[in-house]
């Protein structure tokens, strides 16, 4: 197994890391918000509950993209996770997708990719894997590739970049490859976005999250985390190369798509 590229922590420490998950309270502080989001040290202590209490159906559209994944990964091909985080995709692939599909997880944070060493210690005997610490905007090469997953990835790209990459990552796959899109979106209809987002708000208010929490993050990623319209994210994808593009999940203003080279 590869390690991430320039990251300080062996593997061994990344695992003892890893072990324990903290509880997200990152925006509970006074002037929490007044920096933007980083994916950091203390994000990647908190990273795993932060995303299960704060993303709707989280663990659905997980299972969904491992099934998707699992169908179109072909033998001696390679499945790429862009912004794998601390690996939860990676780990849950490794029980669907067969041995002889090389994996390569690619994250710009480094801490991040630490935790995602201690995750993924026990794949599949034979199963070849590569982190690598690197930003979208720049790399990596995306070559003979089956699948390429972006869960809640896309987002973080600034908009100048994203049809770039998605360029790129289209041109890497093979002919009937697919990617595998998650991203939160906006209603074109601003009175739908602005319910939409009432929504999603209470949803974090039911899994535990005040007030000032809410607030704080949502001030932390105004700049950070750009969503597109979904119309958008669909003629991105036809513009650059995929044939056939499809929603599969859809909660309020979180969507999942496929797409198919």
């Amino acid at each position: 197994m590869g390690k991430p590229r320039d990251a300080s922590r062996s593997l061994a420490s990344a695992g003892a890391h890893g072990a324990t998950e903290e509880r997200d309270r990152l925006f509970a502080e006074t002037d929490a918000g007044a920096s933007d989001f980083r994916f950091g040290t203390r994000t990647a202590a908190v990273f795993d509950d932060m995303v299960g209490r704060s993303v709707p159906y989280y663990d659905e559209f997980q299972r969904m993209s491992c099934e998707l994944a699992a169908d179109f990964a072909a033998p001696g091909t390679t499945l790429y996770d862009l912004g794998c985080a601390t690996g939860t995709t990676l780990q849950a692939l490794d029980r669907v997708v067969p041995a002889d599909v090389r994996f390569v997880g690619v994250d710009n944070s480094e801490e991040m990719l630490a935790k995602a060493c201690g995750k993924l210690v026990s794949l599949k005997d034979g199963r070849s894997l590569e982190l690598i610490n690197a930003d979208l905007n720049s790399g990596p090469v995306i070559e003979d590739g089956s699948v390429a997953i972006l869960l809640l990835t896309l987002q973080f790209v600034r908009p100048l970049f994203r049809e770039r990459v998605m360029r790129r990552i289209c041109a890497g796959l093979k002919p009937n490859g697919c990617l595998i899109l998650v991203e939160k979106i906006l209603s074109r209809h601003s009175l739908l976005n602005r319910q939409f987002i009432k929504y999603y708000y209470e949803l974090k208010r039911r899994r535990g999250y005040s007030e000032v929490e809410i607030a704080q993050k949502r001030e932390a990623l105004e700049n950070v985390l750009v969503p597109y319209r979904h119309e958008e994210n669909v003629e991105m994808l036809e513009r650059v190369g995929f044939s056939q593009v499809e929603e599969f999940f859809r909660w309020y203003n979180f969507c999942g798509v496929v797409a198919v080279k």
